[in-house]
């Protein structure tokens, strides 16, 4: 079964026919990102692009998440890009939510590999460092980061500083954000972003700009919530203290809308949403076979899809 799936993604990821794809002009309003080439009827989520701009990674997974695995693609000439294809180092167990330092030489992420043995564990946060034009052999980051409990979406700032996801016991909420600061060449014990950030509901898949002036997430439960989860935003103050986050309106849905990812030179948010065009009745024509096969094989089905506006004009901070 498990080299039937990694082939099944092999097949699907190479049987895509490329196209043209250019970051300039992001819309003022959500767009579906690369359509029929990056987002498509599969469930397609954790955008990430490298600092320099030549190459795109992000998560593809089977139905019901079962299984997810990392892909890229390399640019050829502006415009124009590679098919998707695993990246070298995924393919036998869940790997998801890549997200590179600020120099692209080294790329996180969150998995569920053994560190010993071949049975899958729970998910850590993992680094995989650049070798040649490729990647080496990944590493776990420690324990100093993992627990036994699951740790995600891994956020990368210039000073080395690692912002991700957890649900620990005695945590502020029911999954928070948590930073481990990096100080005197090491990791620091990891501490949960205060309330400005985190609440006692659920806040998650957190992008922090370079520079950690500001953060973007998701939180599933507030009041403002439009619906199954929204992307916030929190600046600092001038004293490095996070303000209260604010939901932003402009890009949310009635579906989960998440896994924010900012472009290194600031201009373009890219997220993943599960905003659908699914009927509820068929009141006006009768369903048909062919009408919920259209339907399940289009971009907008219900599964996630990678979205992208233009950051500066549209997201006020």
């Amino acid at each position: 079964m498990k080299n039937y799936l990694i082939a099944l993604f092999v097949v699907v990821t190479t049987s895509i026919t490329a196209q043209n794809l250019s970051f300039n002009s992001p819309p003022l309003t959500p767009t579906i990102f690369g359509s029929s080439f990056l987002s498509t009827h599969m469930n397609e989520r954790d955008f990430s692009v490298t600092p320099d701009g030549s190459e795109i990674y992000f998560t593809i997974s089977t139905p019901k998440s079962s299984f997810q695995t990392i892909v890229f693609c390399k640019k050829i000439k502006e415009g124009a890009w590679t098919t998707p294809e695993v990246v070298s180092f995924a393919g036998e167990f869940s790997d998801l939510e890549p997200a590179f330092s600020a120099d692209g030489q080294t790329l996180y992420f969150a998995s569920n590999r053994p560190t010993t043995g071949t049975t899958p564990k729970d998910f850590d946060i993992w680094s995989v460092a650049r070798v040649g034009s490729g990647w080496g052999e990944p590493k776990n980051m420690g324990t100093i980061i993992n627990t036994e409990a699951d740790e995600f979406y891994p956020s990368i700032t210039k000073s080395g500083n690692l912002y991700y996801t957890a649900a620990y016991k005695g945590g502020p909420g029911r999954e928070d954000i948590y930073v481990s600061t990096f100080s005197n060449n090491t990791y620091q014990q990891p501490v949960a972003l205060d309330t400005a950030v985190n609440t006692k509901l659920y806040e998650f898949n957190a992008f922090v700009s370079p520079d950690e002036d500001y953060i973007l997430f998701t939180s599933y439960g507030r009041m403002d919530d439009a619906g199954a989860g929204d992307l916030y935003m929190s600046v600092k103050d001038a004293s490095g203290k996070w303000k209260t986050a604010k939901n932003l309106k402009e890009l949310n849905s009635k579906q989960l809308d998440y896994c924010p990812f900012v472009s290194q030179d600031g201009k373009v948010l890219f997220f993943t949403s599960e905003r659908h065009q699914l009927p509820s009745s068929f009141k006006n024509t009768k369903a048909t076979y062919k009408n919920i096969l259209e339907l399940s094989s289009n971009p907008l089905n219900g599964t996630g899809n990678i979205y992208w506006i233009d950051f500066k004009k549209t997201v006020a901070r």
